[in-house]
């Protein structure tokens, strides 16, 4: 028998040795599958979101991002020991930024839970600094 499909589309493909089919062993939705990376931006994500549900007005003009560290050259005025975040205001029609960087934040954390409450004072206190407004008033709960 002939098979038409080629090997890479069909469900098992290689049996080398006898020692069974190749295919993962755990799913991509397991959490052994996430990694730091994508747990930090999903992180992200939800906080976005929970700003977003609350304060529409502030959080969709805003882009935001995550980058792995800081540059390398700051500016004079900002201290580079604990940069977490960066918001880069509107301007020659570029939208207002917000960047958070994963790996000093995540350095700085030892669970999950330190991890979100990171984040969220971190995007927190960059929408505040943006807009000329306190964190306290965007977030009750920031700081705590």
């Amino acid at each position: 028998m002939i098979n038409d499909q080629p090997p890479w589309s069909r469900s098992v493909y290689r049996n080398s040795h006898g020692r069974g089919i190749r295919r993962p062993t755990f799913g991509t939705r397991l959490p052994r599958y996430r990694t730091r990376c994508g747990i930090f931006d999903d992180l992200t994500a939800a906080q976005i979101r929970r700003l977003g549900a609350g304060w529409p007005q502030l959080v969709k003009p805003v882009q935001f991002a995550v980058e792995d560290v800081p540059p390398s050259d700051p500016t004079p005025w900002e201290d580079q020991s604990d940069l977490f975040s960066r918001s880069f205001p509107a301007g020659r029609g570029i939208p207002a930024r917000i960047v958070l960087y994963r790996m000093p934040i995540q350095s700085k954390t030892r669970d999950r839970t330190e991890l979100e409450l990171i984040i969220r004072d971190e995007l927190v206190l960059q929408l505040a600094d943006l807009y000329g407004r306190d964190p306290e008033e965007i977030d009750p709960m920031w700081g705590r």
